[in-house]
């Protein structure tokens, strides 16, 4: 598989289609590249998904580096020039370090769509429940955490409702290559923000897409809205819940496709 060497991190990359447009897809927090996986071959144009430092298939951060959403940024950034990127996808920290990156260069992307932001200038509120799989992480061999982060009561009540998705957690845990580096990243990064003030944000004038759900206490609709409102060009979508976005999910693949590909 092909990589891409930012400043302090070695990342892995994996490529799906050909042609225009181009479109870097930046995971969340604890997943890898390979999260978003079954849909992107569905999507227009040629689609570069990467692990961030410390996630999935990539190296932890070298020489010193950390796990701040500047670093996170240069990651982005890095696997976006390489390739030629002109949009940007992410979800939840991807969704951040594609802010952080705007908050410098507001015109860095031609589309831009967000995909369950967890965050922008406040500080993160639902700390415990990262803290806990970092320490699951840090204590246990790899599929003894697995099976710990499977058996998590928030996400076994969504299992109940969508069995489906509990295999879908399962392989996105089984790609990780380093537990202790991402520990050290969820630590570090639950402690900073996208962005230092959100209305750096207003002269970002590409066009934005912007998808959320009601009840998510990491990914709060409300943030979306806000986001909705800071934004010049945005449009919002928000589902009820988890399982309704799955189940929405052939909509709203077509939907981002449509608007990827203007």
């Amino acid at each position: 598989m092909p990589e891409v060497a930012a400043a302090d991190a070695v990342l892995h990359v994996e490529v799906d289609g050909a042609g225009e447009p181009v479109t870097v897809v930046a995971h969340g927090l604890t997943n890898s590249c390979r999260e978003l996986a079954p849909i992107t071959p569905l999507v227009v144009g040629t689609k570069v998904r990467f692990c961030f430092r410390g996630h999935g298939h990539s190296g932890a951060a070298s020489g010193g580096g950390g796990y701040g959403f500047g670093d996170f940024a240069r990651d982005l950034d890095a696997v976006a020039v390489e390739y030629g990127a002109t949009r940007a996808v992410g979800t939840s920290l991807g969704a951040g370090a594609i802010c952080r990156l705007l908050a410098s260069r507001p015109d860095r992307f031609e589309r831009l769509v967000f995909l369950l932001p967890a965050g922008l200038d406040r500080p993160f509120r639902h700390k415990a429940r990262f803290l806990r799989t970092a320490e699951i992480l840090e204590t246990m061999p790899h599929e003894e955490a697995v099976e710990a982060m499977l058996a998590d009561p928030e996400r076994i009540e969504v299992y109940a409702r969508a069995p489906w998705i509990r295999e879908y957690d399962r392989a996105r845990w089984a790609d990780l290559r380093d537990p202790p580096a991402l520990a050290l990243a969820i630590r570090q990064v639950i402690e900073d923000t996208p962005v230092r003030d959100r209305a750096v944000l207003r002269a970002v004038a590409a066009p934005v897409l912007i998808l959320c759900r009601e009840g998510d206490p990491v990914h709060p609709a409300e943030l979306g809205r806000a986001m909705a409102g800071i934004l010049p060009n945005a449009e919002l979508l928000t589902f009820p819940d988890e399982v309704a976005m799955f189940q929405a999910m052939p909509e709203l693949v077509q939907k981002v496709n449509a608007f990827l590909a203007a």
